[in-house]
């Protein structure tokens, strides 16, 4: 059995949420081994600022437990951390949330706040950055990754993938 690298994200219609998961076995990896989808039809979390997590979570963390193999990293729409120094965001809940077993990666498209903690890394085809944090590997170690990941656009193939899919999975 191979450990898996779960790339994960949620949508959110006017009554129902989605939520959907890609493997990859590989950073590299041009197709996903598996994708699965979720729909939720009741009416999501009011958004909170600085509380994305209780939006978010109670979606991702059903998908998650839809998959046999070993997950060996989580890639969240995100950010793990929303300081140096904490508080946690969608991605440290998460962390937390497994037990500080499974290492997660955050990649967000906008900067949060007056963010300096993140490493912003600039992907092919794009002059805007994206900002990773993570938890359980090392923030440095993350960004690689993520940079390894393909695709010839600021969003990496994958994580593209998994937003259409769950964006998808409201209709």
């Amino acid at each position: 059995m191979t450990t898996a690298i779960l790339c994960i994200d949620a949508a959110y219609g006017p009554a129902r949420a989605a939520a959907a998961a890609a493997v990859i076995h590989s950073w590299d990896a041009e197709n996903v081994g598996q994708i699965l989808v979720r729909r939720f039809d009741s009416q999501p979390e009011e958004y909170e600022p600085g509380a994305f997590y209780k939006r978010e979570l109670p979606l991702l963390l059903p998908v998650i437990s839809d998959f046999d193999d070993p997950i060996r990293t989580i890639v969240i729409d995100g950010y793990v951390w929303l300081g140096t120094d904490g508080p946690p965001g969608l991605g440290g809940h998460l962390f937390a949330s497994l037990a500080s077993r499974i290492p997660v990666i955050g990649v967000a498209k906008t900067r949060y706040g007056n963010d300096t903690w993140s490493i912003p890394i600039h992907r092919p085809g794009s002059k805007r950055p994206l900002f990773v944090t993570s938890a359980g590997i090392e923030k440095e170690e993350a960004a690689e990754c993520i940079n390894r990941m393909h695709g010839d656009h600021r969003v990496p193939t994958i994580l593209a993938l998994v937003d259409r899919a769950a964006r998808s999975g409201l209709m």
